[in-house]
């Protein structure tokens, strides 16, 4: 495989990786998202919203952020599902207890009355998820060490899908990876070992898995479509494509089963950084 790339771990006590969210209903994906990873990235190297598009001009103003932007979305992403998490959801109140001179605007212009003026919106999360993501960039190892350097030190304060979410102590496993598909089969899992020699663990790509291989087994073709490739993540204007995801399962040894919280990072911390 031409170019390299690296691996992230990404847990929390809080994740949200919305897929078909408007104002008052935010869902979350099963997974993380290919825009949500994307803007993780960006923000990690100081992208702002304003020049994350990829189909902008080419420009002075802004060019060297939008291509750098435009480079991110050749990124190919690899899920390993640690811990799915459970579904919760939580609500929010918008716009209630202001005059009414203050209260949320309306179509027409105008403002809602003080006795219509608070909106509720329902958000969804998943609570106590573990992902382990291998980001492979091709011929490109340039962006590749550009990313790893951002995620260590980054621009802005990374988030799991929202901006209330951030990640837990641990983000970036490894870097400079040749291969970093097949360390998802090696490195240790989130989640307590079960009974018996192994245990299935589910896999998320963009592509479909190879076959004949010592990495996951074969999907034959795609489980599902997601509207997540970015095509501009600006404020007001956030534009996005369908993909196809593919999806499966391998079996993998119960010993890489390493628990919770201290356990876990005494299991990973040999491969914290490890090139290979």
């Amino acid at each position: 495989m031409s170019g390299c790339g690296f691996v992230l771990h990404l847990a929390a006590p809080l994740q949200a990786w919305g897929e078909h969210s408007a104002f008052t209903l935010r869902d979350t994906a099963a997974q993380p998202t290919r825009s949500g990873l994307i803007g993780l990235l960006a923000s990690a190297l100081g992208i702002p919203r304003a020049q994350a598009v990829t189909d902008g001009s080419d420009g002075s103003d802004g060019s060297d952020k939008e291509a750098l932007f435009r480079r991110l979305t050749a990124i190919r992403f690899t899920v390993r599902v640690d811990r799915p998490g459970t579904v919760m959801s939580d609500f929010h109140t918008v716009g209630g207890g202001y005059p009414q001179h203050r209260t949320v605007p309306t179509a027409k212009g105008g403002r809602r009355s003080q006795e219509t003026a608070t909106i509720v919106s329902y958000r969804h999360y998943l609570s106590d998820a573990a992902f382990t993501v291998a980001a492979e960039v091709p011929d490109d190892d340039d962006l590749a060490r550009r990313c790893a350097t951002a995620l260590a030190a980054p621009h802005w304060p990374p988030h799991l899908g929202r901006r209330s979410c951030p990640p837990g102590a641990l983000l970036l496993l490894g870097t400079g990876l040749a291969d970093p598909v097949a360390a998802l089969t090696s490195l240790p899992l989130a989640r307590p070992r079960p009974d018996g020699e192994t245990v299935p663990v589910r896999f998320v790509g963009e592509r479909p898995f190879p076959v004949g291989t010592d990495k996951v087994p074969s999907a034959s073709g795609a489980v599902t479509v997601m509207n997540d490739e970015p095509v501009r993540l600006t404020p007001r204007d956030r534009v996005y494509r369908a993909r196809p995801v593919f999806s499966t399962t391998r079996n993998l040894p119960a010993s890489l089963c390493a628990g919770y919280g201290l356990r876990y990072l005494e299991a990973i911390e040999p491969h914290l950084g490890v090139s290979r």
